[in-house]
């Protein structure tokens, strides 16, 4: 079974633009259920990279079931090999800092097959160093990067 781990500018980004927790509340009923079934996970550094203002969003990522199922509960290794192999290998304090989460994600990606990489960050090929992309230093890396909507295909979400 494909396993789905989702950046956390997903999450952000929906609740900010087309699908806010008190408007929609089917989407985020459904990504629930789709964390519940194992489907889609979080690496816990990107989950505690979600930090909206107190609101909604914030209200929602605190409730214990939300957090229990999204939570990928499994330490995290590789993320050094996929700084030094998927941005640089004399990356400096500046440059780790500027990359942020993203090589922990890119890291439980790696860490076993069948497992994409969902995010909102677009290609950009001519971006190096620190700058690279998400979906640039998983291909470089193999693993299947795809946004939001792509997913959102896969698994068939309906709004009924």
């Amino acid at each position: 079974m494909t396993l789905y781990l989702l950046d956390a500018n997903v999450v952000i980004t929906a609740h900010e633009t087309y699908y806010p927790v008190h408007r929609i509340p089917r989407y985020w009923e459904w990504l629930l259920e789709q964390a519940t079934a194992g489907v889609i996970k979080m690496p816990h550094r990107i989950f505690e990279e979600v930090r909206p203002e107190p609101g909604p969003l914030a209200d929602w990522l605190k409730r214990p079931d939300v957090k229990e199922a999204f939570i990928l509960r499994e330490q995290t290794v590789g993320v050094r090999d996929v700084l030094v192999t998927g941005y640089a290998p004399d990356l400096d304090d500046v440059e780790i800092e500027t990359i942020g989460k993203d090589p922990f994600l890119i890291a439980a990606a790696r860490a076993a097959p069948d497992r994409v990489v969902v995010t909102k960050e677009v290609s950009k090929p001519s971006k190096n160093r620190a700058n690279r992309k998400v979906p640039d230093v998983c291909k470089d890396l193999g693993i299947v990067a795809i946004n939001d909507f792509r997913l959102y295909s896969i698994l068939k979400f309906t709004i009924p």
